[in-house]
């Protein structure tokens, strides 16, 4: 039998305590304030997105939904076109009543920000001698659970984008994005729109996570 770490049946506890607790505060103690060290570091904790000083655990994220277009796979596979994706507003809104009353008012004060169009710039790798894209760049949003350096959304959400800021094929030209609620964020470059689509889907089947953790799916901190 392989014998315990001292350390980790308290840190167990402090598990429940948190998952228990209306506002997920522990004591300021110093055993309890080890135990955060320690399990902020194995990426069992977040910051609470409701509760100053509040921790919410990854193990109560992980049965939480991912929100992205219904019908991103078909658009992978050519199915469909970009036109016929589920528009942002739609994701936004699903993602909003998935929330407890309480939160769906804070939720929806982040529905530009998280949902908006952005103002698309051409990738840096995509020189000004190259030919103007002939339509429409994509731009399609999701929300998955996790945190970065600052809380998520309501309910613990990392927001992100996929977008298209050149011709398609170029280097750079299409883009992951993913943020916290404040100035966190992971990109992912890439020249392919099946290839940065498969990535999202790859976040979403990988949620709960911290944005630090995407360096190791080719990701880059901002």
């Amino acid at each position: 039998m392989t014998p315990h770490a001292p350390d980790e049946e308290f840190d167990h506890s402090v598990l429940d305590r948190i998952e228990q607790s209306p506002n997920g505060i522990v004591p300021t103690t110093p055993a309890y304030q080890d135990a955060l060290k320690r399990l902020y570091a194995s990426h069992q904790l977040y910051a609470s997105a409701e509760h100053k000083d509040g921790h919410v655990t990854a193990r109560s994220l992980n049965g939480r939904p991912s929100f992205l277009a219904a019908n991103l796979a078909d658009l992978a596979l050519g199915r469909v076109g970009a036109e016929a994706l589920e528009p942002n507003a739609g994701i936004f809104e699903r993602y909003v009543r998935s929330l407890p009353q309480a939160l769906q008012a804070p939720a929806e004060s982040f529905r530009v920000k998280a949902a908006g169009r952005p103002v698309h710039h051409r990738a840096k790798h995509v020189g000004a001698d190259k030919l103007p894209v002939p339509h429409d760049l994509l731009h399609t949003v999701f929300l998955v659970p996790g945190s970065g350096p600052h809380p998520g959304l309501p309910g613990s959400y990392l927001y992100g984008s996929v977008l298209q800021v050149g011709a398609d094929g170029a280097d750079g030209s299409w883009a992951v994005h993913v943020h916290d609620r404040d100035d966190g964020a992971a990109v992912y470059e890439t020249s392919s729109m099946r290839d940065a689509l498969a990535k999202v889907e790859e976040l979403a089947g990988c949620a709960p996570f911290k944005l630090e953790e995407l360096v190791a799916l080719g990701f880059h901190l901002t």
